[in-house]
């Protein structure tokens, strides 16, 4: 199965072009090898969280994703309002996908305590919001790795026990 995946950067600095965007680049690596999933688009918004609603509504109502990754904006920062955004826009939680990210990065970093993200469905897709640097991205997507298709399978209905 071939995942359309969307990422979302939340970055002040990226979005005017003053910061090179490494931690999609490791999403897109890890989708693309581990996942077998296709990336259908790419963006950069800054820390604003109309703009950030907007570009996930967006992508799961227009572009259809079946898994959105979002990188940024999840710290104790003012602008960091990444979750919030995201809370406003899934119908639901999944707590535990969230709980197993800060537990395998706490493992290895204790300042993993202080990343916020939060994981959701809305309507047939799965939004996971990473942190923010190359490194958390790959400590935190590698923890869910395992459980991504069958959670997708279940997201999109075509889940068959």
């Amino acid at each position: 199965m071939v995942w359309k995946t969307a990422i979302l950067t939340a970055s002040d600095k990226g979005a005017r072009g003053e910061r090179e965007d490494t931690s999609a680049q490791v999403i897109r690596e890890l989708v693309e090898e581990e996942l077998g999933g296709e990336i259908v688009e790419y963006r950069i918004v800054p820390d604003e969280q109309d703009e950030i609603m907007a570009s996930l509504i967006e992508l799961t109502d227009y572009f259809k994703a079946d898994l959105i990754l979002t990188t940024g904006g999840t710290e104790l920062a003012i602008r960091d309002v990444t979750p919030e955004a995201t809370s406003l826009v899934i119908e639901r939680e999944v707590p535990g996908m969230s709980e197993a990210m800060r537990s395998a990065w706490m493992e290895r970093n204790r300042s993993a305590m202080l990343f916020r993200g939060i994981c959701g469905i809305r309507g047939r897709t799965l939004i996971v919001n990473l942190p923010g640097t190359p490194r958390g991205v790959h400590e935190c997507l590698a923890a869910l790795m395992d459980q991504l298709p069958e959670a997708l399978l279940m997201v999109t209905g075509q889940y068959r026990q």
